[in-house]
């Protein structure tokens, strides 16, 4: 992915208010901030990275005539950036599978639901629904399938008998800013690669790691 005799280069897309890059930053991982971009003017991602002093880009969709040239032209900010690593950091676009191709093995994202379960939009409701007794996060390798890369690790909570759609999703977030920079730290420490497929240690992922794996 890169020399070994520099930081890794991330840069992050998101269209919220920032939650999960802010928990990036402030892990102090060894790795260099090159850009965010979102597709929302008010996101408040882009303000926490300006506090930071991140250089920021918002295009809007509504700019483009598809959601292709959308997707290359944001894409090739991140490019232009120098970018090593990609986060998904609550970038709620579906991307055009052919832009995606370009980056396979240098994107990842951050979902609030134990993968394969409940891709896709209001993860907490279907777990309640489904009465679950336990939720979690996963990080997973971005591709064209929607929330359907390999995940490379996971975070679980129990799921308690009073919770609502709310209290669920405010203690797995608690989880998911502690699963994402661990991720992005084993990657920048070259214990986590990708090779065609998730390698860790040198050894190719049979299944998820759990958040305790990669924490110190």
């Amino acid at each position: 992915m890169r020399s070994v005799d520099r930081p890794l280069r991330v840069a992050a897309l998101a269209s919220g208010r920032g939650s999960n890059l802010a928990a990036l930053i402030a892990a102090r991982l060894p790795v260099e901030f090159v850009l965010v971009g979102s597709d929302k003017a008010s996101a408040g991602a882009l303000s926490v990275a300006a506090d930071a002093g991140i250089p920021t880009v918002f295009l809007d969709p509504r700019d483009y005539a598809t959601r292709s040239d959308f997707d290359r032209a944001l894409f090739g900010r991140v490019a232009e950036a120098g970018a090593d690593l990609l986060v998904l950091a609550g970038f709620m676009r579906i991307i055009d599978a052919s832009v995606v191709a370009d980056w396979e093995g240098r994107a990842i994202n951050v979902h609030p639901s134990l993968l394969p379960k409940y891709r896709g939009l209001h993860t907490h409701r279907r777990c309640l629904e489904a009465g679950d007794a336990e939720h979690g996060a996963s990080v997973h390798f971005v591709t064209a399938e929607l929330d359907g890369g390999p995940v490379v690790a996971q975070a679980r909570i129990a799921v308690h008998a009073d919770d609502t759609e709310a209290s669920l999703a405010a203690r797995l977030l608690v989880e998911e800013h502690r699963l994402l920079p661990a991720v992005v730290a084993a990657i920048a420490s070259h214990r986590l690669r990708w090779d065609g497929q998730p390698v860790f240690d040198g050894v190719p992922l049979a299944s998820p790691l759990d958040i305790a794996t990669l924490l110190p």
